[in-house]
């Protein structure tokens, strides 16, 4: 079997920050791995704007939401259905068009956050984190050491198939990737100072439906009032801690006021409600001209 210098030969690396650039001292053609445009964004204080991918699982879906303005795509696997191979070839095209996808898995554990990190996928949105040991199991899981205890997987997707010097390489990779954690019930945001004091969590948001339905305000007139006022709090902790902040919403006025708020990064609808509502706009209106 061949030993670790095999997968890692000596490189020299420049400055990353736009797209890391290695030179092969054995040939002289230049490589580059990538680094994460949603990073990158956030860091020069951009709000970014995506949408949810529920139902889509050809690739293209990522061309076709970067042509719209989008900069990035939320690919759910908690309550939808794709294949690990799906999400594999979405990742690779997404590193190619510099477009970023979140993936949420159905569960924040070792197995999942591994596949997904190993398979290409730059950003993952964590579901049910209650407790700051949940979110640091998450954060070790996400980072190679010293940051962490990843699982090591040598170059593949993760690394755009280059290779580099061990630890450096590394190094890199744990800078490009982003983490989101998901407050759901009372029991995290009982626990807020302790989560949001976890290192290696990038941004925080809530799940608002699910966090409705165990405050027992879900379908009931105070539901709105509620979830905003857990938002709030949500953003309040977020800014002493450091953290950015992700919200869903479901219209324009509400990402706006989101954004006014400190919100960095927004989730617009899905691509299956905005199918849906352009879908049943065209058909009940030539519906009413045809009489």
């Amino acid at each position: 079997m061949p030993d670790e210098e095999t997968f890692w030969p000596g490189r020299r690396f420049g400055t990353p920050g736009t797209t890391w650039k290695i030179h092969d001292t054995l040939h002289t053609q230049g490589r580059n791995m990538r680094t994460n445009p949603m990073k990158e964004g956030l860091a020069r204080g951009e709000a970014q704007i995506g949408s949810w991918v529920n139902m889509v699982r050809n690739p293209a879906i990522l061309q076709l939401m970067k042509s719209a303005g989008m900069d990035f795509a939320r690919v759910d696997i908690e309550h939808s259905s794709p294949s690990m191979e799906t999400i594999g070839n979405m990742a690779l095209l997404s590193r190619a068009l510099g477009f970023p996808i979140t993936v949420r898995p159905p569960e924040g554990n070792r197995e999942w956050i591994t596949r997904l990190l190993d398979s290409g996928v730059w950003c993952l949105h964590i579901p049910q984190v209650d407790t700051p040991e949940i979110a640091e199991e998450v954060a070790s899981a996400s980072h190679y050491a010293p940051d962490g205890l990843r699982g090591m997987a040598g170059f593949g997707p993760g690394t755009d198939y280059e290779t580099g010097p061990l630890g450096e390489t590394q190094r890199f990779i744990n800078d490009q990737i982003h983490i989101t954690i998901m407050f759901e019930s009372q029991q995290s945001f009982d626990h807020l100072d302790e989560i949001m004091s976890v290192p290696g969590i990038d941004a925080v948001t809530l799940g608002p439906s699910d966090l409705a339905q165990e405050l027992g305000v879900f379908a009931t007139p105070d539901q709105a009032k509620v979830i905003d006022e857990y938002r709030t709090r949500l953003i309040e902790g977020a800014v002493k801690h450091g953290k950015q902040v992700s919200m869903l919403v479901s219209s324009i006025e509400q990402g706006e006021q989101w954004i006014k708020a400190g919100a960095k990064i927004i989730c617009y609808s899905s691509e299956v409600e905005m199918l849906r509502r352009g879908m049943a706009e065209g058909a009940q209106k030539l519906h009413a001209a045809a009489g």
